[in-house]
């Protein structure tokens, strides 16, 4: 087998989603012989020719600089990515796809196929690190199942390193890491580990036992999503009393004990972490005899916020029946193209079951938009958008929505109405212009 540099690893990711070609991608970049896999052959082919399968600031740059220099490669099997052009991988990072159950559990069995086909190939050896967000436990399960089907017996450990990463800043989060959290069952593994994450210098590093690293990822993103649901809660009280929620979160923010970062009143969180984190971790906590109730009412204040947008166009429209309503921004945050979980979809489905015709915009989702959203009307561009609609309702706050000629709009629709959900535009401002204005928990 050939060898890499004595501080350089030969790796192998499965899974070529958000997780898995951000990850891998930002391991070549830091100097990494970097194989990733994934099952879909369509993607792959996409991934060799240079087209990437998501939209990520940056990541095109990245993915291409680094296949270039030969620190890149793709594979559609597992024993081609643990065993590439003659390289042993001595780390298998499985990042494939853990979606939710009816139930709000995670469907964890791509995870032991992969588990399976790990052990099937394994030749001297490895450390296999768990990196999809997966419930506490998981790796215990990694463990048994690649016990049973490791006929060689061949020495291997089962890391827990969760990923940080947000949607459009993805690669500016791995690479400029708040924290690199790895949990080592052994010395030996945690030398490997140590080894991977060692060129990227300053970011600190919190080794510690597997259960609490897998843990770790599943209680930050409940406790972010509690903080969104709490300033929208909040937000609620600022309508009805007249206060002003942005000030009333920068006077919370200034405490350094609270920060700012996750206290933007909007209409609630989306994507595929915060929804899917929070419901996994309110059933396992069930499940082991602890009724976090907290969690539950984060989700509850979450679906309500929502839903603002459609009555705040009851209140100025009446019936909804027949009206046309137009929809900016359909991804469940900027920067990306993600629409799973995200707010419109809910919205749009709301407004179609009060009898409304929907019109939607998105500059990047477009057509991701078209697989979950049906029955609306799908924009060219903002403009078109607005034309002859009733009102217009800003859902995701992309940059140019900001941009935008506002006296257009306004000229555009049938009438003067703008619910802002992410208190984008000024208040004083779009009413000065003619807009009969609301925005979330201001006046």
């Amino acid at each position: 087998m050939k060898k890499t540099a004595d501080n350089k690893a030969n790796i192998c990711i499965v899974g070529a989603g958000y997780v898995g070609l951000v990850s891998g991608a930002c391991l070549s970049e830091i100097g990494h012989r970097v194989v990733c896999v994934d099952s879909d052959p369509k993607k792959i082919a996409m991934l060799k020719k240079g087209v990437m399968p998501i939209y990520e600031d940056d990541l095109a740059r990245v993915v291409k600089k680094n296949v270039k220099a030969g620190r890149l490669f793709f594979a559609n099997s597992i024993k081609d990515g643990m065993h590439h052009d003659g390289h042993r991988a001595e780390a298998i990072f499985i990042a494939v796809g853990t979606p939710p159950r009816d139930d709000g559990s995670a469907d964890l069995s791509a995870i032991e196929r992969v588990a399976e086909e790990i052990a099937h190939n394994m030749s001297d050896y490895t450390v296999i690190v768990e990196k999809s967000t997966v419930p506490v436990e998981t790796c215990e399960w990694i463990n048994k199942t690649v016990t049973r089907h490791n006929k060689r017996h061949i020495p291997y450990d089962v890391a827990s390193n969760p990923e940080f990463l947000r949607e459009g800043t993805a690669v500016w989060d791995f690479l400029k890491p708040d924290r690199v959290v790895l949990g080592c069952p052994s010395k030996e593994c945690e030398a490997v580990m140590r080894k991977i994450y060692k060129a990227m210098k300053g970011a600190p590093i919190l080794v510690t036992d597997v259960k609490s690293a897998e843990l770790i990822k599943h209680a930050s993103n409940s406790f972010l999503a509690t903080k969104i649901s709490y300033i929208n809660a909040v937000a609620q009280i600022c309508e009805k009393t007249g206060a002003d929620v942005e000030m009333v979160a920068k006077g919370m923010g200034m405490d350094k004990r609270i920060g700012m970062s996750f206290l933007k009143a909007g209409i609630g969180f989306g994507g595929f972490c915060f929804p899917k984190d929070l419901e996994a971790f309110y059933w396992l906590s069930h499940r082991k005899g602890y009724d976090f109730e907290l969690l539950k009412t984060v989700k509850t204040i979450n679906e309500q916020a929502k839903l603002w947008t459609v009555k705040q166009v009851q209140e100025e429209l009446w019936n909804l029946e027949g009206k046309t309503v137009a929809m900016l921004g359909l991804a469940f945050k900027p920067e990306t193209d993600d629409m799973r979980f995200a707010p419109s979809i809910d919205i749009a489905e709301e407004f179609k079951r009060l009898g409304a015709k929907v019109r939607g915009y998105d500059p990047v989702s477009q057509e991701n938009a078209k697989g979950v959203i049906k029955d609306i009307y799908f924009a060219k561009d903002a403009y078109d958008c607005v034309t002859g609609a009733d009102c217009v309702c800003l859902v995701t706050e992309w940059a140019e929505f900001g941009k935008l000629n506002m006296k257009k709009v306004l000229g555009l629709l049938k009438h003067p109405i703008l619910i802002d959900g992410r208190n984008l535009y000024v208040p004083e401002v779009m009413r000065e212009m003619g807009f009969t204005y609301k925005s979330v928990g201001r006046h």
